[in-house]
């Protein structure tokens, strides 16, 4: 492969971000707080939120340009807000023969530029996207239904640090071994077999991002990155529904590249209407070497028995579960678990859905509590939170699709079992046309049959499961069984007692879930830090891979080593 001729932009490039990209990978190996995004939409300037509106209106009800991008001429829209607002926009259509030529063609300069110029124009593509945080919050908040809060720190900075994250672990891995060695092993009396060695990065191919609904760049940046920075072309299939925040990732990463003397179509868009099945025919194309997937278990399940050429990085679905054994701050645990069930109408893949508390009841600093004290107050917290419809409207967001209205409809009609918290219509003061409800918390019983099968599968969505067991023995066990059939994003524990946390430790380690103990404060089950908190372990059913560690990375490329004696 052959060194490419550096732009003079990369140069500068590589000069602006290397202090970024050092303190990122200092970051990484310390696990601290670290972010140069900032999270407070305050920090972006006193008319950063305006602008941001500004700029996403300005997108609605218009074609989407894509300069040099492959189109046959058509357009591919029908977003429509959950909030009531139809977007309008059309973006350009192309079919999977030229989307694969355009990007094989861009191909050979990027995989011959160096780990460092790749990670520097990555880290540009990402500066430029964190200075339109504004205008990417609205067009998530517009696709996803997440609340403008929301939207701007989970669909913004966050899901930029988890970007930055993949890029600094690609790089990490790229130069762990010298690109260069000498080699001498010496030979008694005669002279050292002496040679050179240099050890080349090859990128694997082509690279497949298929996007989804509810979380379209946190979700989607870190398979982006880390396939761009280990070299590969990207094509980017977002979800029908949310293409937008997807798109304008596109658009700015064509930008940075035509900037920097690469070809734009290292990042391409297959933009297809609701019901098509672009992603399963590219998911098998020969050219394509990298898929990562988020969304529903019946199609990750497919890709990965399928798309057997690629190498294939899926998040797909689980049974989250939560066990109660007792707590030192009873109202702590239940304004905690509250917050997690209704933030953004439990639409994430780590919010809890099981929650095993022991018949008997648990102990806490008020005194014990039954079984049904425990329900009846997790349920009164979560009523008193989402009490004002203003401000239930800004944890709760809008029901991103049909299946999980139904899902509520079926809550509230009993369907599942006895309602200890049946789910309420909220109007959203600013968007009378969203769609949002309020958790459903349904009692379930360990020992029954019926039960059992209603709380083993996922039922994603703002209803949960308060499942009554026998003793607090049987709650860990049931933890385990769960992550090891059903599968889990997150598992979580309360307990005072030492030999319980052992005992939830070793279920985790067992079963491959990553567990929160006794979370009371502002940290909650269904969040997490980038260069600190993995997403997923890729030990379990629910994922085959995490964000961020080195497996995520490392199997994106290749090293060929070329000798010769000295």
């Amino acid at each position: 492969m052959s060194a490419a001729v550096t732009h003079p932009l990369v140069a500068e490039l590589v000069e602006r971000h290397q202090a970024t990209l050092d303190a990122a990978l200092a970051a990484a190996a310390k696990r601290d707080y670290w972010s140069p995004y900032p999270e407070f939409p305050k920090a972006y300037g006193e008319s950063g939120a305006a602008d941001g509106k500004a700029a996403f209106e300005a997108l609605l009800n218009q074609p989407f340009a894509l300069d040099q991008h492959p189109a046959d001429g058509d357009l591919v829209g029908g977003e429509a807000s959950p909030y009531g607002v139809e977007l309008g926009i059309g973006y350009p259509h192309a079919e999977p023969d030229a989307l694969i030529a355009a990007l094989t063609a861009a191909r050979p300069g990027w995989a011959a530029a160096t780990p460092l110029d790749r990670a520097a124009v990555c880290l540009e593509i990402l500066g430029r996207i964190n200075a339109r945080s504004h205008e990417f919050a609205h067009a998530v908040m517009h696709t996803t239904g997440q609340a403008y809060g929301m939207a701007f720190q989970a669909g913004g900075p966050h899901a930029q640090d988890r970007g930055l994250e993949a890029v600094a672990y690609a790089y990490a891995e790229q130069t762990r071994l010298p690109r260069s060695a000498g080699w001498s092993k010496p030979q008694g009396k005669r002279d050292p077999l002496v040679m050179t060695k240099d050890f080349t990065v090859v990128p694997r191919g082509l690279a497949l991002l298929i996007g989804c609904n509810t979380f379209p760049t946190w979700n989607g940046y870190p398979g982006l990155f880390a396939s761009l920075a280990t070299g590969n072309p990207v094509l980017v299939k977002p979800h029908p529904r949310a293409m937008l925040p997807l798109a304008l990732t596109v658009r700015i990463a064509r930008e940075v590249l035509a900037e920097a003397g690469f070809d734009p179509n290292l990042v391409c868009l297959a933009a297809e209407h609701e019901g098509g099945t672009v992603a399963q025919t590219l998911a098998v194309r020969p050219e394509i070497k990298l898929i990562d997937y988020t969304g529903s278990t019946a199609f990750g399940d497919w890709l990965e028995e399928n798309a057997r050429q690629a190498e294939v990085y899926t998040e797909k679905a689980g049974v989250n579960t939560v066990v109660v054994d007792s707590t030192d701050n009873y109202r702590g645990m239940l304004d905690n678990l509250a917050f997690s069930l209704s933030l953004y109408s439990g639409q994430m893949c780590t919010t809890p859905q099981n929650l095993l508390i022991p018949r008997t009841g648990i102990d806490t600093d008020q005194g014990a509590k039954s079984y049904d004290e425990v329900v009846g107050d997790l349920a009164a917290a979560i009523e008193g939170l989402l009490s004002d419809d203003a401000r239930a409207a800004a944890i709760l967001g809008a029901v991103v699709n049909p299946g999980v209205l139904q899902r509520t409809v079926a809550a509230a009609g009993g369907e599942y079992g006895e309602l200890a918290l049946a789910p309420r219509v909220v109007t959203s003061p600013e968007f009378p046309a969203a769609t949002v409800r309020t958790p459903a918390l349904v009692k379930l019983d360990a020992d029954k049959p019926d039960d059992r099968a209603v709380f083993r599968s996922e039922c994603f969505g703002p209803v949960s499961f308060a499942v009554a067991v026998e003793n607090t023995a049987a709650a860990v066990e049931l933890l385990r069984d769960t992550v090891r059939t059903q599968g889990a994003m997150t598992a979580s524990g309360y307990t005072t007692a030492p030999e319980v946390e052992n005992a939830l430790v070793e279920a985790a380690l067992d079963s491959g879930v990553s567990l929160s103990l006794n979370l009371t404060g502002g940290v909650y089950a269904n969040q997490t830090a980038a260069f600190s908190d993995l997403h997923g372990t890729g030990a379990n059913p629910a994922a085959n891979s995490a964000y961020c560690d080195g497996a995520f990375v490392a199997n994106r490329f290749r090293t060929v080593e070329i000798r010769r004696h000295s």
